[in-house]
């Protein structure tokens, strides 16, 4: 049945129209987002690997070449069985360094002018015999359908579809004003794209299988009867040719630009290939498993047309449906080759020729780039297009689909050497990628390409064998041209900075920095940009950027501002490409150049550093750790006034990490350390004594020595180092208080034994004269004398207990009456302070008896009172109470103090920590009560709320209370 052009072209314009409406269903939500964004959906994108070549050209090239079209499936497969060691570190580089294209990676390892051209120019130049080559066979389908053999009527065939391809293409891909936007919509299309043309060929070779040959044992009957047919298809099995055309589907599989895009830069999560090493290969079995049958059925059928076309002419004798079915399968591979692969390379194209030549020309003013971008993709788009066009007319008229698609595979292999250098030779060099890429695409083009248009006795391709022979020459001669020269390029230019800091990113996931005297704040880089991109387009980057390092806007530290430059840096990349993303940033700052923190970037090198220089590093290593690890607080600051160190012990003592510090002149440091540091960098003292500091956590005593240190004499850096001696002086003060308490002792002990005899007579006195005298009023007074002289003698008493306390190692226990070790700390404690405008609630049973060591109990008692008095307002309460349980004893004193916030509680028991001011306490009250309590074997708590006072319960274990006796 033949069909009309006006038919045919409308069932082709209604297969794109439904393609697009799949993609903006996708965009717009209308589809399941688990659908859109799964893994195998993303699987079945990859399906824009099969094109027309795999459409058609399978079945005319296994027509003369045998079982070998099945490379064509079986090199993809390898290369996803390899998607560990080789997909995946480039996926990663791909989505971190926000690269777009094979052009952006290749500039981002050996970055440079040359490098994103030669790269865009070679591949464009490679990709146009296959450009050509699905328009060809778009064309000559619409022939074979319609019977139409009008020389003059192919290229305007081929011009129509060309313009449908260019609408689509458009509305597909350049929609969207910033380049580096996902194309969710694009990855649905070609997954669904990629199921239309299994199921065409599917439904073909049942046909054929079941409607030409009656099925599996009339296909078998008819090579039994055909044996030479079947010998032909295993004569090119195995030799030189299969591991070519392995090698060469192998590389194509993922440096083709469609490939690439698809593979990489739409790819949503790396889980993706994990599901698309299994379903990919899958999905090409089947697709190649009918390319057999098809073939011998069109054989036996003995149809007059080109093998290639053999699944059309079957399904046209056999019924308009099957015949739709077949064609729109073929426009569909067509299509959607077209459709990426020009997105792909307008993409190279805009950010490695297009936008370099804008930028140089525009002096840095580009205005609002977006619609510019979104604009010269449009028109790069037609350009792609209408030169792929070009090239069929000029070689409509060679050799079969296959043989042209492997004039492309060829040409794209050529990169192979490159991508091996960027992941396994930190050595190779942009001047080595440059020489090797040119001088394997120079024999690629005599070759290959000169032949093609018409030059067959150029020097070069005469001396190519005949045959299928002639691929395994050129690509031998070309990838050990490309190699030798890469190595020998490598070995004779050294590496740049650049060059060596990139390959560092690519192995250990570096993050990019630049080294300047300053960084720049939010506000100045948005300043910058809006100078290229206008005010809206740089507010809307530079959110996106501070969203991504989650920063805020008024950022100030310098170590986060350079993670905010090289983020920021990495999303223009996503519009632009790495180098004009530099340009774009920093081609108007002067003193500025690309690479790392030279401290960062050694702290990432220790595995590629090897020899002497390994050996340095690790004496770098372990001074930089000993001054970060010092007991002292240690900085160092440049000679313009930059800190370079700041250490942990320095950190700690200032509440300042080394990263909010690092890079920042001392006078922009937190006050009072900007104050302290230029004072004493200024000064020509060298040494400072006793400094105080007044700090959030209380008043530190700090010594100071600074020392110039530096290779340059003109430029000499200071290193300071900062003593913190507040322990040390705190220790003196305990030291002094207790060598006082020592003098108030001896002298507690010579005033009691000089008023002890005194007051012995005055109470024999007082008592004689009670007994002498009957006169009421005077028993009232001797009363009260008797009553004074007693509480006289029981503070004395109190006092010489005191001064006898001491921290025995060993427990002196003894079992005493709690009631009485209570009253004499209160006693006692009513000395301290302001303890006579307090009122004591003693809560303590008389007949409670104890197990302990009476004068250390006595001392952790007197300091909780002591603390509780502090505490207190005038006029509250302290209780001190008593409680017995089994086998333990519960003693608490309870204040109606402000309480101890939630965050000190933990440290209480520290060592001098102490929140009252300088000269009132030296922190070591609580501790003490720790240790007593613990020698003890007992346990204290403390339960406090803010605003409610404190109440410290000490729990003391005993015996059982029958068995304690009065000693």
């Amino acid at each position: 049945m033949t069909l009309e052009l006006w038919q045919l072209f409308l069932v082709a314009l209604s297969y794109l129209a439904v393609l697009l409406l799949v993609a903006y269903a996708a965009e717009e939500g209308w589809l399941p987002a688990a659908l859109s964004r799964h893994p195998a959906t993303y699987a079945l994108s990859l399906g824009v690997y099969a094109t027309t070549w795999t459409y058609y050209g399978s079945i005319g090239f296994a027509a003369t070449q045998g079982y070998l079209f099945l490379t064509i499936y079986l090199g993809v497969t390898l290369t996803l069985m390899l998607w560990p060691a080789l997909l995946a570190p480039i996926l990663r580089l791909v989505q971190e360094f926000q690269l777009q294209s094979l052009a952006d990676l290749f500039e981002f390892r050996f970055p440079g002018r040359l490098t994103g051209f030669l790269v865009t120019l070679f591949m464009l130049l490679g990709v146009l015999p296959y450009l050509s080559l699905q328009i060809r066979a778009v064309t000559f389908s619409l022939e074979v359908l319609t019977r139409s053999t009008a020389p003059q009527a192919s290229p305007v065939l081929a011009a129509l579809f060309c313009i449908m391809a260019i609408v689509f293409a458009v509305m597909f891909g350049a929609r969207n004003a910033q380049p580096r936007d996902k194309h969710e919509g694009l990855v649905v299309a070609i997954a669904f794209e990629s199921l239309v043309k299994l199921f065409a060929l599917l439904v073909v070779g049942g046909f054929a299988l079941f409607g030409v040959f009656g099925g599996f044992n009339g296909l078998q009957n008819w090579l039994q009867a055909n044996p030479a047919i079947l010998k032909d298809m295993y004569h090119s099995v195995g030799g030189n040719a299969w591991t070519t055309l392995l090698l060469l589907t192998f590389s194509a599989a993922f440096l083709l630009p469609r490939q690439f895009h698809m593979m990489f830069t739409e790819n949503q999560s790396p889980n993706g290939l994990r599901t698309a090493s299994w379903l990919f290969p899958l999905f090409l079995l089947l697709l190649n498993l009918p390319i057999p049958i098809i073939l011998w059925a069109g054989m036996s059928s003995h149809l007059g047309v080109p093998p290639d076309y053999y699944i059309l002419e079957l399904a046209r004798q056999h019924g308009i449906w099957l015949t739709l079915l077949a064609f729109v399968g073929g426009v569909s591979a067509a299509s959607a080759m077209l459709i990426v692969e020009s997105l792909a390379l307008a993409g190279m194209c805009l950010n490695h020729i297009v936008v370099p030549l804008w930028l140089r020309f525009s002096h840095g003013h580009v205005g609002d780039l977006y619609q510019r971008l979104r604009l010269w993709r449009r028109l790069l788009l037609v350009a792609i297009i209408a030169t792929g066009y070009g090239s069929y007319l000029l070689i409509r008229q060679s050799q079969g689909l296959a043989e042209m698609g492997l004039i492309s595979f060829v040409a794209v292999i050529q990169f192979l050497p490159g991508i091996a250098a960027m992941l396994l030779w930190p050595g190779a060099t942009r001047i080595g990628f440059n020489a090797g890429l040119c001088g394997g695409m120079a024999i690629w083009f005599f070759t290959l390409i000169l032949p093609l248009l018409g030059f067959q006795h150029s020097l070069l391709g005469a001396m190519v064998p005949a045959g299928t022979a002639r691929w395994s020459f050129v690509v031998f001669w070309s990838l050990l041209s490309n190699g030798g020269l890469l190595v020998l390029g490598s070995l004779l230019s050294r590496p740049q900075v650049k060059e060596i800091t990139a390959d560092q990113a690519i192995r250990e996931s570096t993050v990019l920095l630049r080294e300047r005297s300053r960084t720049a704040t939010p506000i100045e880089l948005q300043q910058r940009l809006t100078e290229k991109l206008g005010q809206p387009n740089a507010q809307r980057e530079l959110a996106r950027a501070l969203q991504d390092c989650g920063l805020s806007s008024d950022e100030w530290r310098p170590h986060p501002l350079l993670r905010l430059e090289a983020r920021l840096e990495r999303n223009l990349s996503g519009l632009v490409g790495p180098r004009q993303a530099r340009h774009l940033l920093w081609h108007d700052v002067p003193g500025t150049h690309t690479g790392l923190l030279i401290e960062d970037q050694l702290e990432h090198g220790d595995k590629w550093l090897t020899g002497l220089a390994a050996e340095l590093d690790h004496l770098r290593r372990l001074h930089r750790q000993v001054l970060r690890n010092l007991p002292v607080g240690a900085c160092s600051i440049d000679h313009q006034g930059i800190v370079r160190l700041w250490n942990d012990s320095l950190a700690e003592l200032s509440d300042l990490d080394e990263g909010s510090v690092l890079g920042l002149p001392i006078e922009q440091l937190p006050q009072p350390w900007a104050e302290l540091l230029v004072n004493f960098v200024s000064a020509v003292k060298t040494h400072l004594y006793k400094m105080e500091v007044v700090l959030d956590n209380g008043t530190r005593c700090l010594n100071l020595h600074k020392e110039s240190v530096g290779i340059k004499h003109d430029e000499p850096g200071i290193v300071v180092l900062l003593e913190d001696l507040t322990e040390q002086r705190l220790l003196e003060v305990e030291l002094a208080h207790t060598e006082r308490l020592a003098s108030i002792g001896t002298f507690a002990a010579g005033v009691a034994h000089e008023i002890g005899n005194p007051l012995t007579g005055i109470s024999s006195l007082a008592q004689n004269l009670r007994l002498e005298n009957s006169d009421p009023e005077v028993r009232l007074a001797t009363d009260e004398i008797l009553q004074q002289s007693h509480r006289i003698q029981e503070i004395v008493r109190s006092l010489l207990t005191f001064s006898h306390t001491g921290s025995s190692p060993t427990l002196s226990t003894s079992n005493f009456r709690l009631i009485e070790c209570v009253n004499q700390a209160v006693r006692l404690a009513q000395f301290a302070g302001d303890a006579r405008k307090l009122k004591f609630i003693i809560d303590v049973s008389v007949s409670l008896v104890i197990c302990a060591d009476r004068d250390r109990l006595l001392q952790a008692l007197l300091n909780l009172l002591v603390n509780a008095v502090d505490a207190s307002p005038e006029g509250a309460s302290i209780t001190v109470s008593g409680q017995a349980h089994a086998k333990r004893v519960t003693i608490s004193v309870t204040d109606q103090g402000g309480g101890i916030p939630e965050s000190l509680r933990e440290r209480v028991f520290e060592p001098f920590f102490t929140t009252k001011a300088p000269g009132r306490g030296t922190g070591l009250g609580l501790p003490l009560v720790f240790g007593i309590v613990r020698d003890h074997g007992g346990e204290i708590q403390l339960h406090s709320q803010p605003g409610h006072g404190t109440r410290v319960v000490v729990d003391l274990p005993q015996p059982i209370l029958s068995e304690l006796q009065l000693s």
